[in-house]
């Protein structure tokens, strides 16, 4: 099994509703803080980047899949469900306006919140478009190295979360946000 298909194999795990309204999701945002205050470069990016796909069908429509459950945190906090962009997974490169994944946070009426991104660059793939070598950055963010065996199935995989639209009281670029939960995933 290629890594693009070990990714896209969590789709058939994820039995959430999918779609959501715009007014569900100005509701949502109007009721929690959706942002972290100050910014940085790259979370801008990101938010210009993403701004259409907070509405869930859109991303559905260019293409986005589940690619996760929603993902807790081992401790605490959660990460929540991620969507793929297959033609982004895999291709061994990173661009600050392009994530592999979108993150969205389940909501009590069934909705889905976007509240991050995660870019994503197998670590083969990585060191074979870049041999002289170091670890990948996102715009001067150095990814996080994730090794194998994961509890994702993935091979070797560089990493970084990005919570362009949630509040992390950790910071724009930690892996859990303690603001995220997957309390509200419907059982499957």
């Amino acid at each position: 099994m290629n890594t693009l298909q070990r990714v896209l194999s969590f789709a058939v795990l994820l039995t959430v509703p999918l779609l959501t309204t715009a007014g569900d999701q100005n509701a949502t945002e109007s009721s929690r803080a959706s942002t972290n205050r100050g910014s940085s470069p790259l979370v801008e990016k990101v938010r210009q980047a993403t701004a259409r796909y907070r509405d869930i069908s859109v991303a559905i429509a260019e293409g986005w899949v589940p690619a996760t459950p929603c993902v807790s945190g081992p401790n605490f906090g959660a990460m929540g469900v991620h969507f793929a962009l297959p033609a982004r997974v895999g291709d061994g490169e990173i661009d600050g306006a392009e994530p592999e994944l979108l993150i969205y946070e389940p909501q009590s009426n069934g909705a889905m919140r976007l509240v991050g991104v995660e870019f994503l660059v197998i670590a083969a793939d990585w060191a074979k478009n870049n041999p002289d070598g170091g670890a990948p950055s996102v715009d001067g963010h150095l990814m996080h190295f994730v090794g194998e065996p994961n509890r994702y199935g993935l091979p070797a995989f560089y990493e970084l979360h990005v919570w362009a639209w949630e509040r992390n009281p950790d910071g724009f670029f930690a892996d859990w946000n303690r603001l995220v939960t997957c309390n509200k995933q419907p059982a499957s």
